[in-house]
C-alpha cells in the first residue's frame, strides 16, 4: 500500500464547511409567504427552536438509558445541556417581542390553521419529562415519523419513571402501582413517592447520586417553567388575548400551562424539609 491518502481522507479533505452542515438545505428552508419583512423572523425563530427541540429530545433519550443503567454520574452532563438550551430558547422569546402587534397582523393571515400548539417534537419533549396527554398524537399524520416518535415516547418510561425505578433498585421503597403502570397514562403525583425523595433530601451523605439527579431534575422543570411564562407575556405583547391561530385559547391556554410539573414530588417534598 502506498504512503497516499486513502479514499476516506481523501473525502475529509474535501468536506466544506458548507457542506458539512448542508447548509445550501439549511438556508433554503425559509420561504415566507407575504412580502412582510418581518415574517422571515417568525419563521426563523420558530425553525431553530425545532432545532434545539431536536438537541434536547436526542438528551432526554440518552438521559433515560443512562437512569435506566443506574449510570447517575455521568447522566449530569446530558441533564446539564439540556437545561442550558432550555436557557437559550427562552431568550429567543426577546427576539420574537420585537415583532409589534402591527408587525404581525400584517402577516398572521398566512399561518392559517398552523400553531406551535401542533408541534410534534414539543410533545416529545413533555412525553419524555413525563408529561403525557395522548390526545396530541390526533394532531399528526398517524404512521407518519413524528406520529410514531410521539407514540414511541408515550408507550414507555419517561424520564420521571425511570427515576424512580432507579431509586427503587438502590432499596428505596416505593409503591407498585408507580413503579408497573400504564405509561400511557399521565403521572399522578404519589405521596410515598415524596416522601422517599425527601429521605434523598434528609440523607444527602446516602443519597448523593440521587440528590444531585433531583437538582438537575428540578432545573429542567425550572426552566420549562420559565420558558412557559416567557412565552406568555410574548404572545400577550404581540396579539393581546386573540384566539391562537391553532384555535385554541391564545393566552387563556397557555396560562393554564404554568403550574405543570414533570416531576411534581420534588418541588412539593420542599415543604415537609
Amino acid at each position: 500500500m502506498s504512503g497516499g491518502r486513502s479514499d476516506s481522507e481523501d473525502g475529509q479533505g474535501r468536506m466544506t464547511y458548507g457542506g458539512y452542515l448542508d447548509l445550501e438545505r439549511l438556508l433554503g428552508a425559509q420561504h415566507p409567504i407575504s412580502a412582510h419583512h418581518d415574517e422571515l423572523l417568525f419563521v426563523i425563530i420558530h425553525q431553530t427552536k425545532e432545532l434545539w427541540l431536536k438537541q434536547m429530545i436526542h438528551e432526554l433519550r440518552f438521559s433515560r438509558r443512562l437512569i435506566h443503567e443506574d449510570r447517575l454520574v455521568e447522566v449530569h452532563k446530558s441533564l446539564s445541556r439540556i437545561s442550558r438550551i432550555q436557557t437559550v430558547m427562552t431568550l429567543s422569546w426577546d427576539i420574537l417581542s420585537t415583532l409589534t402587534p402591527t408587525d404581525y397582523s400584517s402577516f398572521r393571515y398566512v399561518l392559517g390553521g398552523s400553531s406551535g400548539f401542533q408541534s410534534a417534537q414539543f410533545r416529545e419533549f413533555e412525553y419524555l419529562l413525563g408529561l403525557k396527554d395522548g390526545e396530541h398524537l390526533r394532531f399528526q399524520e398517524e404512521g407518519s415519523a413524528p406520529y410514531l416518535a410521539l407514540l414511541d415516547a408515550l408507550e414507555h418510561p419517561s424520564l420521571w419513571d425511570e427515576a424512580n425505578a432507579a431509586l427503587a433498585r438502590h432499596g428505596m421503597a416505593l409503591p407498585a402501582e408507580v413503579l408497573e403502570r400504564d405509561w400511557r397514562r399521565p403521572y399522578a403525583p404519589d405521596p410515598r413517592v415524596e416522601a422517599a425523595w425527601a429521605e434523598v433530601y434528609r440523607g444527602t451523605e446516602r443519597w448523593w447520586p440521587f440528590y444531585q439527579l433531583a437538582e438537575k431534575l428540578v432545573d429542567i422543570d425550572d426552566s420549562l417553567a420559565t420558558w412557559r411564562h416567557k412565552h406568555v407575556l410574548t404572545v400577550s405583547r404581540i396579539i393581546g388575548m386573540k384566539r391562537g391561530t391553532g384555535g385554541t385559547a391564545g393566552v387563556g391556554y397557555l396560562e393554564t400551562t404554568l403550574a405543570k410539573r414533570a416531576f411534581p414530588e420534588l418541588w412539593s417534598l420542599r415543604t415537609s424539609l
